[in-house]
């Protein structure tokens, strides 16, 4: 059982920066892709990204890639998502989610075994 739970949502600039936080219980956080994802008023759930059990390996939605990055701190049970370049379009419920690492990273909603509450991220222009 792993329990997820996001912070340092806020309300930014278009062109600035975030870093969401993720905090995980449990002892066998190492053993867990983590995944980032995100929902728009009156959208679906979507992929931002995810990162492998040791950081080794991410990989990012088109639209995110070369302005975010995941980052995770298993001695700390913690997972970052730095957001720079903030578009509004970015505006968005940001979700952490966690799944046992079997080698690969997924990127569908219904993969993710485990969610937490959500941050709010509101791009201005």
């Amino acid at each position: 059982q792993v329990q997820l739970v996001e912070s340092g949502g806020g309300l930014v600039q278009a062109g600035g920066s975030l870093r969401l936080s993720c905090a995980a219980s449990g002892r066998t956080f190492s053993r867990y892709v983590m995944g980032w994802f995100r929902q728009a008023p009156g959208q679906e759930r979507e992929f931002v990204g995810a990162v492998n059990w040791n950081g080794g390996r991410t990989y990012y939605a088109d639209s995110v890639k070369g302005r975010f990055t995941i980052s995770r701190d298993n001695g700390k049970n913690m997972e970052y998502l730095q957001m720079n370049s903030l578009k509004p379009e970015d505006t968005a419920v940001y979700y952490c989610a966690a799944v046992r690492d079997n080698g690969y990273l997924p990127v569908g909603r219904n993969m993710y075994d485990y969610w937490g509450q959500g941050t709010q991220v509101t791009v201005s222009s």
